[in-house]
């Protein structure tokens, strides 16, 4: 179960659909259960990747930073990741992503509307500990990520 581990990174590495949703499931069978950090750059974590591992994440109440950095995921992927779970589902046990101090998003595919999701998901109190988001080399207009950034006014980041 690796107890004492806090942090996992994988780097360089071809995580995709099927890597993540055993990640998730594995984290769901209790592994790594202090996860403190967790990157995932440049590990093909797209849209399905990203929804697979999301509630998982939302489990792991000692999460504080999460870098997705260089990866094919985009606006669904995101949703998944910051918006509440869907009616009727149980509420996670943990808060969600209470904690999360640091997300990294840059190079990735999130547009606009990725931005708005975003945007509204901290202003309604999503993410209440996050302290550090980096939204740079991304789709979404200059505009869209200022919206972002002011919807929460301690952010600190980078968005060019």
């Amino acid at each position: 179960a690796l107890p004492a581990l806090t942090i996992l990174s994988i780097l360089n590495m071809h995580v995709g659909d099927a890597g993540a949703a055993e990640l998730a499931a594995a984290l769901d069978r209790g592994a790594i259960p202090r996860l403190e950090a967790l990157y995932l750059c440049d590990a093909d974590i797209g849209d399905a990747a990203l929804a697979a591992l999301a509630p998982a994440l939302r489990r792991r109440p000692a999460l504080e930073m999460f870098s997705l950095w260089n990866n094919p995921f985009g606006d669904e992927g995101l949703a998944a990741l910051v918006a509440p779970p869907p009616a009727g589902a149980p509420p996670p046990t943990t808060g969600g992503l209470a904690k999360l101090k640091g997300l990294f998003l840059s190079r990735t595919q999130i547009t606009d509307a990725g931005c708005a999701t975003l945007a509204a998901a901290l202003d309604s109190g999503a993410l209440p500990a996050l302290e550090e988001l980096y939204l740079n080399d991304i789709p979404a207009s200059a505009a869209a990520k200022a919206a972002v950034y002011a919807a929460r006014a301690n952010l600190r980041g980078s968005s060019w």
